[in-house]
């Protein structure tokens, strides 16, 4: 009985995970037309980077942002830093600007900074006079290292009116600096070439924390703290923009760039706080998604934000394999055949990843890009350890977290 209901489990879950992902690479190879709109319109953009102890990174982020065409200006919020981060960004003159926090307001969470961010940004006259639809909001952390065509990029987007926001891809410029940090920037390509691709044609695109480009008039529409208070302000911001009629765009064809972390422990602290924040959102955005939200975008999105529980239910897998394999044993009924089916189910779709993968990274050849492939099959792991740290943070009433240290 045990036996066939751990079998019986694993295969429910594999047959889930790979038609859904399946059907996300098919669609995801889908040629898209994006709408035209106003194409002849003069856009204003701004940017916001929030900062709590960023010295390390910001320099180098800044000098990217201050060299971009146009010069467009870009506000640090300093969360009431106290290192170097400041002095930094008020050493770059030119078309960077600084608001700095104090406490207790302070150090209360990147959405709220990034909301008192933009309230400065209306109160210092930046924007008077200038139409909300054609002023663009870009969020970029202080280790982002945005390309520079990123906004040629991006503006044909926002030419049609019903384009609230736009996300870019996210690299990781110290990938070269061992497997780790290569799978992490693995793992944002695959999500933006397979899933975010295939979102556009499912109007469930979703935005990240960085490198998200966003019409102010849409986050005007929100009447609400743009930023929310969850550990992933991010995907709370893409689903409300959806639900109030906005279409979320995805741009593959720019990047912003930023850091890997490099050791296991800080890999796993950091998606453990994603996980959480996932959880924290879902709670909310459910009944908003079943209530404003219709067709093949309320489909993907259920699934998306029910993912936290599909993920905790897929770490049973690696147990009913155990038993699945110790049955066979028993029964002498190992052999290549079921070695076969072991390794197409397990580890099929990372040929599908490599190829993915090598479209952007081509100097790495073919063998290498599928060997990276398969461990990333098992890097997927750390997801099952980061969850059920999560879960229980959660159920114990721990929101709080650390930053990401940086290097």
């Amino acid at each position: 009985m045990i036996i066939a209901v751990g079998i019986g489990l694993s295969m429910a879950m594999i047959t889930l995970a790979i038609g859904y992902n399946g059907g996300m690479f098919v669609l995801s190879r889908r040629s898209y037309k994006e709408q035209n709109g106003q194409q002849g319109r003069s856009r204003f953009y701004v940017f916001l980077v929030a900062c709590l102890n960023e010295e390390k990174v910001l320099e180098a982020s800044l000098d990217r942002l201050s060299r971009l065409p146009g010069r467009p200006p870009v506000l640090v919020v300093d969360d009431a830093s106290d290192d170097r981060t400041a002095q930094i960004a008020r050493e770059a003159g030119g078309n960077v600007l600084l608001y700095r926090r104090t406490l207790p307001e302070a150090r209360n969470g990147k959405g709220a900074a990034l909301n008192a961010g933009l309230a400065h940004l209306r109160a210092c006259g930046l924007l008077d006079g200038r139409d909300p639809d054609d002023v663009i909001v870009c969020v970029v952390d202080a280790d982002g290292r945005l390309d520079r065509h990123a906004v040629a990029e991006v503006d044909p987007y926002f030419a049609d009116p019903r384009v609230g926001a736009v996300q870019i891809g996210v690299r990781m410029y110290n990938r070269d600096l061992g497997l780790l940090a290569r799978l992490q920037d693995m793992e944002f390509v695959v999500y933006g070439e397979i899933f975010q691709k295939a979102r556009r044609h499912l109007g469930s695109v979703g935005m990240g924390g960085n490198g998200q480009f966003m019409r102010l008039s849409a986050l005007e529409s929100l009447r609400e703290d743009v930023w929310s208070d969850c550990l992933t302000e991010d995907l709370d911001l893409g689903v409300r923009l959806i639900a109030a009629g906005w279409t979320n765009a995805f741009c593959g064809s720019a990047a912003v760039f930023q850091q890997a972390v490099l050791t296991p422990g800080r890999l796993v602290r950091q998606r453990s706080r994603w996980f959480q924040g996932h959880m924290q959102a879902a709670r909310k955005l459910y009944p908003l998604v079943l209530r404003r939200v219709g067709g093949r975008a309320a489909a993907d999105l259920l699934y998306h934000l029910s993912s936290p529980v599909l993920l905790l239910l897929t770490s049973l897998l690696p147990a009913g394999f155990a038993i699945a394999l110790a049955d066979s044993v028993w029964r002498g009924t190992l052999g290549p055949l079921w070695l076969a089916w072991f390794y197409v189910i397990t580890f099929g779709i990372a040929n599908v990843y490599g190829h993915v993968y090598r479209q952007r990274e081509k100097e790495l050849g073919r063998l290498r890009s599928l060997l990276i492939g398969h461990a990333y099959i098992l890097y997927g792991y750390v997801w099952f350890l980061s969850g059920w740290w999560a879960l229980w943070r959660h159920m114990s009433g721990r929101q709080g977290w650390l930053k990401t240290a940086r290097t």
